[in-house]
C-alpha cells in the first residue's frame, strides 16, 4: 500500500476512536483510579514516540551528503524546541488539558486541590480558572491540527521499505483523541448543551486530525517549493509537541499522586515499552535523502565560517 492509503486508514480509525471518546461521558462513567492509569499509559506512549522514533528520525533524514551536520542538528533542535513551545503556550492559553473522570467531577473523588490538568494545581488557591468547553474545543483542536502533522509526517517517513509506516504515532493519536473528545463533551454536558449539539461538535472536532495530515501533505508538495528539509523539521517539531504533551500529563502525578504510584509508573513504563515495540513493527530503514541541487553550494560557505 501506498504512504497516502495508510494516512487514510489510520485517518478513519481515528475518526471513529474520536467520536467514541464523545460518547464515553453518555455510556459510562469512569472512575479516577482507572482514568489516571489510562492517561499514564498513553502518556509513556507519546513520550517513547516522540524520543525514540520522532526525533531519531528526524536527525537521521536530515543528514545528507554535503551538508555540515552541526548545521542540520541545530535546524532541527530549533524546530524541536518550537514544537514543544507551541505546545506549552496553547496550553497555558486555552487552558484545556483537562482529563478528569467525569464522576470526579460530580465530587465521587475527593483530592482538596483542582485535580485534572487544568489552570491551577494549587491544592487551596483562592483563584481558579474556570475550564469552558469553548476553550478547551478551540485548544485541543489546535493540539489536534499539529497531532495530524505529527501523523503525516510519521507515514511519510516510512514510506522507504516500511511494514506499518507511522504506526507509533498513530497509536499515540488513536488511544490520545477519545480522552481529548471525553473532555469536550463532559464540558458541554455540564454546560447544559444537549446531546445533539455535542454530537455535531464532536464530530467536527474529529475532522481536526484529517485537516492537519492534509496540510503537511501540502506543505510536501512540491509545487510549494524546495521540501528537502521539510520532513525531518516536521518531524523535529511534531517530537517537541508530543513531549510537552507527555509532561503535562505525567507531571501533576509528582504532586497529586502519591496513591497508585506503583500502578502509574507501570502504567507509564508499559506505555514506553509500546511505543519501543511499535517502531519495531514499522520496520522502516533510514534512508539519507539526497539534497536538491544547489542545496550544498548554498549551504556550502556556512561550512567555511570559522
Amino acid at each position: 500500500m501506498s504512504s497516502i492509503t495508510y494516512l487514510v486508514y489510520y485517518c478513519v480509525l481515528i475518526l471513529f476512536a474520536s467520536v467514541f471518546g464523545g460518547m464515553i461521558p453518555v455510556w459510562w462513567n469512569l472512575t479516577h483510579r482507572w482514568m489516571e492509569i489510562a492517561v499514564s499509559f498513553v502518556a509513556g506512549i507519546i513520550f517513547g514516540v516522540a524520543m525514540l522514533h520522532m526525533l531519531p528520525d528526524a536527525i537521521l533524514s536530515a543528514l545528507v551528503p554535503g551538508v555540515d551536520p552541526s548545521v542540520v542538528l541545530m535546524r532541527l533542535m530549533l524546530w524541536f524546541v518550537a514544537g514543544f513551545l507551541i505546545m506549552f503556550f496553547i496550553e497555558r492559553f486555552f487552558c484545556f488539558h483537562h482529563h478528569e473522570a467525569p464522576a470526579d467531577e460530580e465530587g465521587e473523588h475527593e483530592h482538596h486541590h483542582d485535580h485534572g490538568h487544568g489552570c491551577s494545581h494549587t491544592p487551596h488557591s483562592d483563584h481558579v480558572h474556570d475550564i469552558t468547553w469553548t476553550g478547551a474545543a478551540v485548544g485541543l483542536t489546535l493540539h489536534s491540527v499539529l497531532g495530524g502533522i505529527a501523523l503525516g509526517a510519521s507515514v511519510m517517513h516510512g514510506h522507504g521499505g516500511g511494514i506499518l509506516p507511522g504506526l507509533g504515532t498513530f497509536l499515540v493519536i488513536f488511544l490520545h483523541k477519545p480522552f481529548d473528545a471525553m473532555t469536550i463533551g463532559t464540558l458541554m454536558a455540564r454546560s447544559g448543551w444537549s446531546l445533539g449539539a455535542r454530537s455535531v461538535v464532536n464530530g467536527l472536532f474529529a475532522l481536526a486530525i484529517p485537516l492537519g495530515a492534509g496540510l503537511f501533505l501540502l506543505g510536501e508538495s512540491p509545487a510549494v517549493g524546495p521540501t528537502w528539509f521539510a520532513l525531518p523539521a516536521a518531524l523535529a517539531f511534531s517530537a517537541g509537541v508530543f513531549l510537552c504533551i507527555a509532561g503535562s500529563d505525567l507531571l501533576p502525578e509528582l504532586q497529586f499522586h502519591h496513591h497508585d504510584r506503583w500502578k502509574l509508573s507501570a502504567a507509564l513504563i508499559f506505555g514506553i515499552f509500546v511505543a519501543y515495540a511499535a517502531g519495531q513493527l514499522e520496520g522502516h530503514k533510514h534512508q539519507q535523502p539526497q539534497a536538491p541541487v544547489g542545496t550544498e553550494a548554498e549551504i556550502a560557505p556556512a561550512n567555511n565560517v570559522e
